[in-house]
């Protein structure tokens, strides 16, 4: 917490306690890379499973193959049902590889499927305001915007980059 000032260490630690679940809450990590994203979202992660929470960690882009995978084998349905069952999945670096319209659509099935059922974390380093841009279609991110945030902690991160401040130590 000494290396990024702007993370409050008391909400870190109410995560921590995933009562979050309870009420079917997101977070969402917003800042720029290496800032510690997906260092937080690991930790709840392994907190979560600690506490028996049934966890899945992934990265976007992983996420989406694997969805398009499914949709060209004709299980999608199976598949989708699968990720909506965690209590808590974590979506990590949306944004960081494009995304095409047809896969901002199958993201947008899972969020839907998940909303107001299961908490989902993401980590991004796209502001809310830009996800229309990497989603290749400004009403498909307002949908899933729309779900995401309700009910949700949207979490910036600003400062610098740890790995670029150990390199240049």
């Amino acid at each position: 917490y000494q290396f990024q000032p702007s993370i409050n260490p008391q909400q870190i630690a109410e995560f921590a306690t995933m009562s979050f679940l309870d009420n079917q809450e997101n977070i969402i990590f917003i800042g720029s890379p290496g800032v510690g994203k997906t260092h937080l979202s690991i930790g709840l992660g392994i907190e979560a499973c600690r506490q028996d929470v049934r966890t899945l960690f992934i990265n976007c882009h992983e996420l989406i193959l694997r969805l398009k995978a499914a949709q060209e084998k004709q299980h999608l349905e199976r598949v989708m049902r699968r990720y909506e069952r965690y209590d808590l999945l974590i979506i990590d670096e949306l944004g960081y590889l494009p995304i095409s319209t047809e896969e901002a659509k199958l993201l947008f099935q899972l969020i839907n499927g998940r909303y107001e059922r299961k908490s989902t974390i993401i980590t991004t380093n796209v502001p809310l305001s830009s996800w229309g841009a990497v989603l290749h279609s400004t009403a498909t991110a307002e949908v899933i915007l729309d779900r995401l945030v309700y009910h949700s902690h949207v979490i910036k991160i600003k400062g610098k980059s740890y790995r670029l401040a150990s390199v240049n130590s």
